[in-house]
């Protein structure tokens, strides 16, 4: 067999209000809501994200991670939309597919009591060690796919939160089933591929953080000390790049994907998706982006920094 190709993109931030009441934004749907109308509609597109999973699908990757906000509102005709997109326009049998959710999939208290992310996306939930999990409002997880040199585990960061903040947290109990997740053999013998919404990095600043940063990083960073390589891959900034966590025993690759559904004039920002390469032995290869270009609806390649 050649080496293992895979395909990452993220926040798709799909939108779909039609035939919802008016009472369903009398929540933290309307702050939402206003973003929407006075920004967010105007720069995401759902046919870029339409554009994404087909291209996705036409390239033939072995495995496909997707880093959460596949919703706006996390409404159920929002859910009912991103299923649709990546069922039939991606169209991969969900074991070659890490799914996770975003702050926006569990953007209300109802989406959380109703563990809608799992009601919608249960088949892509399924891990491979289904003994080491613990029970989320989106589902059971870590969620481990072992695939060729790769251990891919999958891992929630969404949480349910209050107006005008977009924070994470993974949690003790997800912590420490991650730690046992690391020790079995089956994932020490492959290259971990962690998949998260937000950045296992925060930023310096610590307001940032606390309004929309992984509140639990410095465990999560703990907790992968005794990784010596490997891909954190995440979305949430809704720009693309690449920085370094370096462990005990050697250096992961953190890297972001840009929104999916996002137009912007900077390339860095451009809706896209990320394409990592891994040789059979585990040793990571080129890193690249393939930006969309929205008017002659192709792709053009840049490499991503190692």
């Amino acid at each position: 067999m050649g080496a293992m190709r895979i395909a990452h993109f993220s926040d798709l931030h799909l939108l779909d209000l039609e035939g919802i009441p008016l009472r369903r934004f009398l929540n933290k749907r309307l702050t939402g809501y206003a973003n929407l109308r006075l920004k967010r509609n105007r720069v995401h597109r759902a046919s870029y994200v339409r554009a994404i999973a087909q291209e996705v699908a036409l390239q033939g990757f072995d495995h496909v991670v997707i880093t959460g906000d596949l919703t706006n509102l996390a409404l159920e005709s929002e859910y009912a939309l991103a299923k649709e997109v990546i069922e039939h326009d991606l169209g991969l049998d969900p074991s070659h597919v890490t799914l996770v959710p975003g702050n926006h999939d569990l953007y209300t208290r109802g989406a959380q009591r109703t563990r809608r992310f799992f009601a919608y996306f249960g088949d892509y939930l399924k891990s491979d060690l289904p003994d080491l999990t613990t029970e989320l409002a989106t589902g059971a997880f870590p969620v481990v796919k072992l695939r060729g040199p790769a251990a891919f585990i999958a891992l929630s960061s969404a949480v349910a939160s209050l107006p005008l903040l977009a924070f994470g947290s993974l949690g003790q109990p997800q912590l420490e089933a991650l730690s046992k997740v690391l020790q079995h053999p089956e994932v020490t013998c492959r290259t971990p591929v962690f998949a998260l919404h937000h950045p296992a990095l925060n930023p310096k600043s610590r307001l940032v953080t606390l309004l929309g940063g992984l509140r639990d990083a410095a465990h999560l960073q703990t907790a992968l000390q005794q990784v010596s390589r490997g891909l954190v891959l995440h979305g949430h900034l809704h720009h693309r790049g690449v920085r370094h966590l370096v462990t005990q025993r050697g250096t992961l690759h953190v890297v972001g994907a840009t929104s999916a559904s996002l137009h912007h004039e900077k390339p860095s920002h451009m809706a896209g998706f990320n394409v990592y390469r891994m040789e059979q032995d585990g040793v990571l290869g080129a890193m690249e982006a393939h930006v969309y270009n929205p008017g002659d609806h192709r792709f053009h390649t840049v490499s991503l920094p190692g």
